[in-house]
């Protein structure tokens, strides 16, 4: 099958495996440690963000570390013509992480998290006491065994070379 027009190649995935394992990293410190021109390093890092395959470079926050070790998963069905109103709601609580919009049972699709479990039915409280939102049902993580990772993609996407 030939390559995607936007697809990364080797070296793009060792770049970001690089910047992913020591993300304060300079592009100095790539160029060096990958072998290659500091301006091909930095024309690199250019193109994969303007193409938003780089997001950001800022820090990982635990909220456990934070103070809310207690991660749900809410699915969320919505009044009709009623979505930009429930997602400028859902933007505005600090303890919704993200939001997804979703096929199947359910509209949406919310990560929170909580101080405790009884912290929890406060946070479902305010999501929830919003008239666009019908139906919750809510679903406790207990543990995290693989946590967001995109670098094992990184490497299938640059075909196996990082």
């Amino acid at each position: 099958m030939p390559p995607q027009p936007d697809a990364i190649d080797a070296l793009d995935g060792k770049l970001i495996r690089l910047l992913a394992e020591e993300p304060r990293i300079g592009v100095l410190e790539c160029s060096r440690r990958l072998q290659v021109a500091r301006g091909t390093v930095q024309a690199r890092l250019d193109r994969l963000q303007a193409r938003g395959v780089i997001g950001g470079f800022g820090p990982q926050v635990d909220p456990a570390a934070l103070g809310y070790p207690v991660t749900a998963f809410a699915t969320l069905e919505i009044s009709q013509g009623q979505g930009a109103d429930v997602r400028a709601h859902l933007a505005a609580v600090p303890e919704v992480l993200e939001l997804h919009t979703i096929t199947g049972h359910g509209d949406m699709l919310v990560r929170i998290v909580a101080r405790s479990n009884a912290d929890l039915q406060r946070v479902i409280d305010r999501v929830v006491g919003f008239d666009g939102i019908v139906r919750a049902s809510t679903a406790i993580a207990l543990e995290n065994p693989v946590p967001f990772r995109v670098l094992p993609l990184v490497e299938q996407a640059a075909g196996g070379g990082c």
